[in-house]
């Protein structure tokens, strides 16, 4: 959990008032580092905004999929279009997909979070008795 807090305290905004955006990669962080930020970041602005390029779309559905079946968001907007880049290889430019999804806490966010904090507390209790 440390470095997810390391992560919301580093992370490079790249829109002023885009604070709740996470732009994923699929090759950079795992999956459930995503999704935990995710919710740090609806706990701290009731939405996040994921967003991606190219092969990381399917991460980002991924993730999102995660958040809407275990109860912890709804999707409230999804954005796609294409994006003019440079080809690093070549110097060309060429187009790339993106997707930007939109997900606001559900009713029962805090309540799942609570839970879910509890059960962690619970554990580490339960190892340090053994």
């Amino acid at each position: 959990m440390e470095e997810i807090t390391e992560a919301v305290q580093n992370i490079s905004i790249t829109d002023a008032h885009k604070k709740n955006r996470i732009q994923v990669s699929n090759t950079k962080k795992p999956l459930f580092f995503y999704v935990n930020l995710s919710k740090r970041y609806m706990q701290q602005h009731n939405e996040v905004e994921l967003s991606a390029l190219g092969m990381a779309i399917a991460t980002v559905v991924t993730i999102a999929e995660i958040l809407k079946n275990n109860g912890f968001a709804v999707e409230k907007k999804i954005m796609t279009s294409t994006v003019d880049m440079k080809d690093e290889s070549r110097g060309r430019p060429i187009q790339k997909a993106k997707i930007e999804i939109l997900l606001e806490k559900t009713d029962k966010f805090d309540e799942l979070m609570a839970a879910a904090a509890e059960e962690r507390g619970e554990l580490a209790d339960g190892e340090e008795h053994s």
